[in-house]
Order: structure tokens, then C-alpha cells, then sequence
């Protein structure tokens, strides 16, 4: 990348930073009900009933749409359901004066910590109106209160839900830089334009887009360092649709459990479909397998999405398993997903969270990062000794692939 790529992109991580806002803010120019009194209001278990009352309030939070369908595949059609050996809550709203205006989803998962399964709720869809946000630790108390789960996650929280769930003794997670995206950026016009358009930039910013349309300028490589990608050619890697995870990615699940005593959202085949299989979902997802000698020995996941506002082509790195974390399996991954976001003309390619010696190899080329106002990811056992293990960085192997980062569309 040239003087002058480098330059621009530096200068839009500051306005980026400088901008980020912890919390969204309500569409400008809709009507804000008269507020009940506090008294008046009242906290309930969510029924599939309140689905389109509970849409409307997280489109008013600026949160993203959901569907029908996700709600049946998420509390109906999930693994972790028929795991649980008691009926589990879908999650809690706030009611005042008939109107839904507060929610808090509890996303069931299935965990392995070693050979220990492990029966988890997500923390999911956290909205509740700006008149009502002293209301909010309820939603978080009944999350915490669950009897039936061994582990609570949060991993899309705000700097301010984290203080919160800190007072019901959740920590953030112990896994090094789990707050810093790493990023490529592969096509500089299409990411200055986004930019510009995300934060309503005009002036100089606009006049920077503008001159970069008019010089063309191009990435030539996934690294702005000027290095060349390199895979190795033990490995083949072939995308292949979610569909069509089949019965051989058990083996590696199975030996990837046995490598060591680490905390693992279960990835069996079945469970990797119906993660990734989503009504509704604006993405376009592939699963990227790397077979040594025809044996499958690890398999990427990767996602593009278009932000509908800003035009941003986004392509994630959401799930990555490796047998043994050889690096340079990872390196044949890493350069089957460069090739997957240039297919689909991203705009960045990001990698967010896995352990230290994988992200050491995306290191290797060269990516910019930015960072989190504060941890997004926080985690509770309920049992102490496991909560203590759990503090132990190298327990952990966290990425999209939990919480709810990647299961809602």
C-alpha cells in the first residue's frame, strides 16, 4: 500500500475511534411515548407472541432485525434445548402500560470444557428504552438467577452492560487482545466511501474519498506491509456450502477435544449447520476444508455481509478449527479466505478473537487493528472451581463462532 494509502487509513481509524459510540441512539425525528411510572412497570418471561413488539424496540435501539423463524430455530430447534433436564427462558421484557420496552434474550449453547459438557446462555438482543435504563439490572438479575446453566456469556457487550454484569460477579474474558480486530483492507476507495458515509463525514474527508475514485487506487495484497501470502502446498483447501459439513468433520471435532483441557462451543456437524444455517440471514457464508493426503485436518468459516447504509462489503473470518494448530494449515486457511473476500470484492477482511498462536500467523501479514472502547466478552460459571479455571487465558478459544455473534441474521 502506497504513502498515501497508508496515510488515509490511519487518519479514518482516528475518526473512527474518535466517533465510536457505546450505545445507539433512537432514529431522529420518531415519537417517544410519555414514560409510565417506574412503578407501573413490569418484568415477565418472553413468549413467541411478543416477537413483533420485540422487533420494533431493538429497531428503535439500532439494533439489527430479526425473524420469526431464528426465534423457532434458536428456542425450538437447538441442540442445547433437548440437552437441558429443565424448561429454559428464552429471556425477559419489560412491560409498561401494555408496551414492551425492555429485552433480554438467554441463548442456550452447548460447551465442552475437556471432556465436561457444559449447558450455556448467551446474553442476546440486550435493548431497553433510555426512560427505563434503571430497570435494566432486573433483565440482567434474571439472567444471572438462572438455575439450570453452568455458564453465563456475554459477548457483545457495551463498556456500560459490562459494568453491570461485573456487579453479578462476571468477569471479562482472560484471552489476550480478545478487544482488537485485526483488518485488512483490500479495496481503499470502497472502505473510504463506507467510512465517510457511516459517520457523515463532508470536507475533507469526502474530498479524500473523491481523490481516491478519481487515482483508482487498488490494494495490491492483503498486506499493507507489502508482503505475498504463502500457503503451504501439503494442504488442499476447497470451499464447500454449509449444507454440506458432513459426518467426517466429527473425527476432527472429537480429536480436537482431546487435544487439551480447553473451553470448546460444541462444533459436532450437526451443531456447525445449525449455527451457521439462519432464515433470513443477509450473509453469504462458506466453510473452507483443508485436507492433508484426503484426510480433513481443519476448516475455516467465512462470512461477507454489505452494510445496508454505508455500502461496506465486510468479509469475517467466523470460525477456524485446526488439528494441533498447525500454522501452516492455518497459513493454507488464511490464504483460502483472502481468496473468498477478493471473490466476493470485500471492501476488509477481519479477524476477531481466537488464541494468541493463530492470531501470531495473521500477524504475519501485516493487518492494521482497532480496538473496543472496552471487553466485550464477559463470562460467569456457576460453579467456583470451574469460574477459576476459566480465568486462565489459555482455557479459552473464543471467536464469533460464540455467544451470539454470528447466530442471528
Amino acid at each position: 500500500m502506497s504513502a498515501l494509502e497508508e496515510k488515509i487509513v490511519s487518519t479514518l481509524l482516528k475518526v473512527m475511534r474518535s466517533r465510536r459510540s457505546s450505545s445507539a441512539e433512537v432514529e431522529s425525528g420518531s415519537v417517544v411515548p410519555e414514560p409510565a411510572p417506574i412503578s407501573a412497570v413490569r418484568q415477565r418471561e418472553v413468549h413467541f407472541s411478543d416477537f413483533e413488539a420485540v422487533a420494533a424496540l431493538k429497531k428503535r435501539s439500532g439494533l439489527s432485525s430479526d425473524s420469526l423463524e431464528n426465534w423457532h430455530r434458536i428456542w425450538r430447534d437447538n441442540a442445547a434445548v433437548q440437552f437441558a433436564t429443565s424448561p429454559l427462558c428464552k429471556g425477559w421484557v419489560l412491560e409498561a402500560d401494555g408496551r414492551i420496552v425492555g429485552y433480554l434474550g438467554s441463548v442456550p449453547l452447548l460447551y465442552h470444557l475437556g471432556e465436561r459438557p457444559l449447558l450455556a446462555a448467551t446474553a442476546s438482543g440486550f435493548a431497553v428504552e433510555p426512560a427505563y435504563r434503571a430497570l435494566s439490572i432486573g433483565l440482567l438479575g434474571a439472567f444471572y438467577r438462572q438455575k439450570n446453566i453452568d455458564l453465563f456469556l456475554n459477548t457483545t457487550a457495551i463498556e456500560s452492560v459490562g459494568k453491570l454484569a461485573g456487579g453479578f460477579e462476571a468477569r471479562p474474558l482472560p484471552q489476550e487482545n480478545y478487544d482488537t480486530v485485526l483488518f485488512w483492507v483490500l479495496d481503499t476507495h470502497g472502505f473510504v466511501s463506507a467510512v465517510a458515509k457511516k459517520f457523515g463525514r463532508t470536507g475533507k474527508l469526502t474530498t479524500v474519498a473523491t481523490a481516491l475514485g478519481s487515482l483508482a487506487l487498488k490494494t495490491k495484497s492483503v498486506f499493507h506491509g507489502g508482503n505475498h501470502i504463502s500457503a503451504s502446498g501439503r494442504f488442499k483447501v476447497r470451499e464447500i456450502l454449509v449444507s454440506e459439513v458432513g459426518d467426517d468433520f466429527e473425527p476432527l471435532w472429537l480429536r480436537k477435544l482431546a487435544e487439551k483441557n480447553r473451553l470448546l462451543a460444541d462444533r459436532d456437524p450437526a451443531q456447525l449447520r445449525w449455527h451457521f444455517t439462519i432464515p433470513e440471514d443477509r450473509r453469504d457464508t462458506r466453510v473452507l476444508r483443508c485436507e492433508l493426503e484426503g484426510r480433513l485436518v481443519g476448516y475455516a468459516v467465512v462470512q461477507s455481509e454489505t452494510d445496508q447504509k454505508t455500502g461496506l462489503r465486510r468479509c469475517l473470518l467466523s470460525d477456524m478449527l485446526v488439528e494441533g494448530d498447525d500454522p501452516e494449515a492455518v497459513k493454507s486457511l488464511g490464504a483460502a479466505v483472502y481468496k473468498f473476500a477478493r471473490a466476493f470484492q470485500c471492501h476488509v477482511l477481519e479477524v476477531l478473537g481466537f488464541p494468541t498462536n493463530l492470531r501470531q500467523v495473521f500477524l504475519q501479514w501485516k493487518p492494521y487493528s482497532r480496538k473496543y472502547p472496552a471487553c466485550p466478552f464477559y463470562f460467569k460459571a456457576r460453579d467456583r472451581a470451574v469460574q477459576g479455571i476459566l480465568g486462565t487465558a489459555d482455557v479459552w478459544y473464543a471467536s464469533p463462532f460464540d455467544g451470539d455473534t454470528t447466530l442471528m441474521p
